[in-house]
């Protein structure tokens, strides 16, 4: 018996945009939730199920003291070439993937939600795993703002991680609900109800 809700809703949106607000307020109104970046950590972590795989493409440089893959180790080292990147990729994706479908699997609520960051990026993989696309839109100044805020990161590195992302636009285009979160957290979470009654509306449609 499959016991993985059935409405399936894609949830992204650039570094700063507020995905981690708008999936702790889906959260509390009852979604199951399914952070690709949690489940991320997880495999990565000191003695994680992709830690032999990125060992062996990488070496051991690419881990920390305890064992745990050291990100910033490994941003430095795929960031301006795209074969290490792919590399990269073709090793977690796979896992992630895999990860993300047994939690949804095992996990109760309404409605499942999948937090990929970069999920218009891969939209060939996700769009067939997901019925909706939400996409947690802001202006880019405010990205920027807000990452330099809660990370200490300097401009022009938040600058390169928004380049290798999709843009606004390209978000925009392949969304089928979005969230402007360009104002305060209450506007936040307003809508972010707005969209749980009409996602509940569909789930019992079905």
């Amino acid at each position: 018996m499959n016991r993985a809700p059935r409405l399936r809703i894609g949830l992204t949106g650039g570094i700063g945009s507020g995905k981690s607000a708008a999936a702790d307020r889906l959260a509390a109104l009852g979604a199951a939730i399914v952070d690709a970046d949690v489940l991320a950590h997880q495999l990565t972590a000191a003695g994680g199920a992709a830690m032999p795989a990125l060992i062996e493409a990488f070496g051991e440089q690419i881990c920390d003291a305890s064992g745990a893959l050291d990100r910033a180790a490994m941003r430095q080292r795929v960031f301006g070439d795209p074969q290490a990147r792919a590399r990269l990729e073709s090793i977690l994706h796979p896992r992630i993937g895999a990860a993300m479908r047994e939690a949804a699997f095992q996990r109760k609520g309404a409605y499942v939600v999948f937090v990929v960051p970069l999920l218009v990026e891969n939209l060939a993989r996700w769009r067939p795993q997901t019925d909706r696309l939400c996409v947690v839109d802001c202006p880019v100044e405010m990205q920027v703002a807000r990452v330099q805020a809660r990370s200490g990161l300097d401009v022009a590195t938040i600058n390169a991680i928004l380049a290798a992302q999709a843009t606004r636009a390209q978000r925009l285009a392949v969304a089928d609900d979005v969230i402007d979160n360009s104002g305060d957290l209450q506007s936040l979470s307003d809508q972010v109800d707005l969209l749980h009654a009409q996602y509940l509306q569909l789930v019992h449609k079905n």
